[in-house]
């Protein structure tokens, strides 16, 4: 493999180029002509948003490329006393970063406009840009208040006396997810484009598309209405305690397209480009599966890409149906003005089946196709469509008979169409309920396993090379071995690559002389977390990398972040993150792709099957229902089993089915029971049904536990039942450090050695095809660097104050700078040259679910990292093992997140250096 630092670049900047969505084009403003006079308005000319906040967005980039520095490399005319004027602004109130998880806003203060400084950029300048930013991210949702999701004050201000002064005005929006757009509209710009938040290579895609280099290809992973009090899921989203999905399949296009057109002002799967397609259908074929081909021919002047859309619309029958539904896509390559393109979409009967858990088809808990019409459309947004073709069933087909899974306990009505005229209304109909305890069926779920047979010699690689069985290697492993496996290590375990979000498996000096390699998972999906404060290359956000409609692009990126994570010691990264947009407002819709299952589980699938290519592999995140911040850890999502199916779990059984091999369950409860303790979630869906092959990790410090009994962080023994293989993260999991109930449930009785085995198998099988064993056991892992240059990690070493260190020191370093990306040196003369504890003291007002890593590096090599959470203001002290093998040395502290107050740092001594053999330091370093 080689990964060429260039060509990533490239590939980064063509994604940001064809995710970007046109929206409006009046007189075809855009593209820009070389030489035109530009005035830039909008603070975050100068503060470009890459990316969303929280674990998703924590990649500590390089050269982060904004709109204005993109601009400043082209034939523009810039209007450099407006330039100025915000760089003075910049300097008056500079950008507030916050203070992580939660606790960034939304939005920045944007410079008030004087009407003269807006008339005088009007008569030296052409045009007008206006940016508006927002950022989003974990453990908050947005509100529909002004400076969130609708313009702040200052923003109408400014889009409005820029509308009166120019004759041009182009709207670019620097957003996680999409906004309200009515009062823009109102104030009618005449372009409007989403350009979205695009990673470090953001601004160069943004200027390739301005100026005409590229023809805008990007198309709406989401409809965007005209009022936010119209969508489905407004009277539900929120809520504390109990979310009810009462809109049931009817998300996003699916309700509007149903029940309520009027309510949208831009359909999904809409976008402009600078040139115009027009699309016939060559032919239509239904056999064992749909086929349609289409011709696609450029009409106009610019050469471009367009996005083929297929929908289907299914008759109503006794379960009820969306009017539409999309079941494939197809993006054509750049086609020349006059010239012609051709595409192919086939589409499996599975991806159009309903599920029907009522029983009224005949078949209950089953997927079926009802009889009547299947008419098929093609076009280029769900509006915008011509019949491709259509075919009809005599009667119900049944697809495929499963059993009832995951059905709610709590009572509700759903949407349910009813006909009224020429279209449908909406009524109510009750929700199928459970009547299985999935407590007692994962209860007596109990797998055999051999007996204990002590350690035989027999090392994974025994396994890998076929040699010996699985079932005989892990007779090898003690009941405390088995408990070990199962606790992920974190975050900055020393066993793995630096800063990064946890080691996994061979944690133990145990485990590891099986030949358990550590695997490594760094945070996602943008990039990798790098807490140390190691560079790492920043991707766009999932809603752009959707927005593309493009799955090779999506593989050959994701092709590229694996190779860099191949080249950084990490195995696994957590993403994609592919919960549906359900509600505009949820914090994390930037992670996430779209509100249409097929949709996100086809982006799912291309990332995937990109990373494995990098050598890698990545985490379906977050499995399921996580589909608000508000409460994240304790609200309870309560679903019907047919939505869960068709929409919810939809783009995880696309992506598994297609060899995804790692899944991580939220924080919160789905239908009364947290998913880490969900067996029919984890078990009978995930591994029987669908053939999943792999492990499942827990969000990190989750709760494990249902509504009715309450829930703990320590309940290890019920999250092996469901087979949620190990726990994350936990701070030294070689020990019981957190007091998990493990042994002591097996003990009692309650859990099984051939429960924990079978999570330690799933572990084991993952682990043997990860970089990590290649590692453990000798083999090179091809990768060939090209166009790296080498990180400058220096400081000025005539400026470090040295303290003298002997056991029991307290360094007092209380009120340093601890903002995030932040470093602070200091140099140490020990009296002993020894192996230390280092106690980091040190509170936070965040909530306990933060998470602040600071990590140390020791001659500008990493030598640990402490990872603190939310205290809401209570001191904290973290501690970890650090060898001084020299009496003098230079410590470096890098804050990989804003939000802690360091107090002070002490040095305990734990054993000489004179008195360690090697094998003991080696196993210090290690552990």
């Amino acid at each position: 493999m080689v990964l060429d630092r260039k060509e990533y670049e490239l590939v980064a900047r063509k994604a940001n180029a064809e995710g970007m969505v046109l929206l409006k084009n009046e007189g075809n403003l855009l593209p820009l002509k070389e030489g035109v006079s530009l005035a830039v308005f909008g603070r975050m000319q100068n503060n470009y948003y890459k990316s969303g906040t929280g674990s998703g967005g924590m990649v500590n980039a390089g050269k982060v490329w904004g709109i204005l520095d993109a601009l400043k490399e082209e034939k523009v005319n810039l209007n450099k006393p407006l330039m100025e004027k915000y760089a003075a602004f910049e300097e008056e109130s500079p950008f507030d970063k916050g203070v992580g998880f939660g606790n960034e806003p939304w939005s920045q203060k944007e410079m008030p406009l004087e009407d003269e400084t807006v008339k005088e950029a009007a008569k030296e300048s052409d045009i007008a840009i206006v940016i508006i930013g927002r950022t989003a991210g974990e453990e908050q949702d947005y509100v529909n208040e002004p400076g969130a999701f609708k313009l702040a004050l200052a923003e109408k201000d400014m889009l409005k006396k820029v509308r009166d002064n120019f004759n041009k005005v182009i709207l670019l929006m620097n957003v996680s997810a999409v906004l309200d757009m009515e009062e823009i509209e109102k104030i009618s710009p005449d372009a409007i484009m989403y350009v979205w938040t695009g990673g470090e290579m953001g601004g160069l895609g943004i200027a390739d598309v301005l100026m005409g280099r590229v023809s805008p290809s990007g198309r709406l992973s989401d409809s965007i209405v005209r009022k936010i009090e119209k969508a489905p899921a407004y009277p539900y989203f929120g809520d504390k305690d109990s979310n009810n999905y009462a809109e049931d399949i009817y998300v996003g296009y699916r309700y509007y397209e149903t029940f309520d057109k009027d309510a949208v002002m831009y359909p999904f799967g809409y976008g402009l480009s600078y040139t115009d397609f027009d699309i016939k259908v060559l032919s239509f074929e239904k056999a064992d599966r749909v086929r349609v081909r289409i011709s696609v021919e450029n009409k106009g002047a610019f050469a471009s890409k367009e996005v083929v859309q297929l929908y289907v619309s299914a008759p109503q029958g006794k379960l009820g149906k969306p009017s539409l539904s999309l079941c494939g896509f197809a993006k054509t390559d750049v086609i020349e003005p006059g010239k012609k393109g051709e595409v192919n979409i086939e589409v499996d009967e599975y991806t159009y089946a309903s599920y029907d858990d009522t029983g009224a088809s005949g078949f209950l808990s089953s997927y079926v196709l009802e009889e009547g019409e299947y008419v098929f459309y093609a076009g280029k947004n769900v509006r915008d469509v011509v019949e491709a073709g259509k075919y009809e069933l005599k009667e119900t087909k049944l697809l495929e008979k499963l059993s009832k899974q995951l059905a709610p306990v709590k009572e509700f009505n759903r949407m349910h169409p009813e006909r009224k005229d020429e279209g449908y209304v909406i009524g109510w109909e009750k929700v199928p309920t459970s009547d299985v305890s999935d407590f007692d069926e994962a209860m007596a779920d109990k797998p055999e396993c051999l007996e204990f047979t002590g350690d035989k010699g027999i090392k994974l690689e025994d396994v890998r090379s076929g040699k010996k069985s699985m079932e005989e290697f892990l007779a090898q492993l003690s009941d405390e071995d088995l408990s070990a496996i199962i606790r992920g290590e974190g975050m900055g375990s020393p066993k793995v690559t630096a800063g990064t979000a946890a080691a996994f498996g061979g944690i133990s000096k145990e485990l590891k002389n099986f030949g358990i390699p550590c695997g490594c998972c760094s945070d996602g999906p943008s990039g990798m977390r790098l807490d140390s404060g190691k560079k790492a290359f920043s991707l766009p956000s999932g809603t752009l990398l959707a927005c593309t409609w493009n799955t090779d692009l999506n593989k050959e990126l994701y092709r590229y972040l694996g190779m860099e994570m191949t080249k950084n010691g990490v195995d696994v990264l957590l993403g994609p993150g592919i919960n549906i947009h359900r509600y505009p407002l949820n914090g994390r819709n930037f992670e996430y792709f779209s509100e249409d299952p097929f949709l996100t589980g086809s982006m799912a699938t291309a990332q995937i099957k990109g990373l494995n290519a990098g050598g890698t592999t990545g985490t379906l995140k977050h499995f399921c229902g996580n589909n608000q911040e508000t409460n994240r850890r304790g609200v309870d999502s309560v679903i019907s089993e047919r939505a869960l199916r068709e929409i919810y779990l939809k783009g995880f059984e696309m992506a598994v089915k297609c060899g995804a091999n790692s899944v991580m369950t939220t924080y919160g409860s789905l239908n009364g029971i947290w998913t880490c303790a969900r067996h029919d979630l984890n078990t009978n869906i995930l591994r029987k049904e669908w053939g999943f092959k792999g492990i499942v990790m827990t969000d990190w410090w989750t709760d494990i536990g249902d509504k009715e009994n309450g829930t703990t962080t320590t309940d290890f023994a019920r999250m092996v039942r469901a087979q949620n293989d190990f726990y994350a993260v936990c701070p030294e999991a070689a020990v019981n450090s957190t007091g998990d109930n493990t042994l002591e449930e097996l003990s009692a009785g309650n859990l099984t050695r051939g429960q924990l085995v079978r999570c330690a198998a799933n572990i084991c099988g993952f682990l043997m095809h990860t970089n990590a064993m290649k590692k453990l056991v000798g083999e090179k892992i091809d990768l060939e660097l090209l166009n790296f240059e080498e990180e400058d990690d220096s400081f000025d070493a005539g400026d470090v104050t040295y303290y003298d260190i002997e056991p029991g020191t307290v360094l007092d370093f209380s009120g340093i700078n601890t903002e995030r990306g932040s470093d602070f040196v200091f140099g140490v003369n020990v009296k002993e040259r020894a192996c230390y504890y280092i106690d980091i003291t040190g509170s936070s007002e965040l909530s306990e679910l933060a998470q602040i890593n600071v990590s140390v590096f020791m001659q500008g090599i990493p030598g640990g990292n402490f990872g603190f959470r939310g205290t809401k203001g209570a001191d904290m002290t973290v501690r970890k093992k650090i060898l001084f093998m020299n009496k003098f040395g230079v410590i470096r502290l890098h804050f990989g997140g804003s939000g802690l107050d360091l107090k002070n740092i002490k040095f305990v001594l734990e054993k000489p250096l004179d008195e360690m053999n090697y094998d003991e330091m080696s196993d210090y370093i290690y552990g």
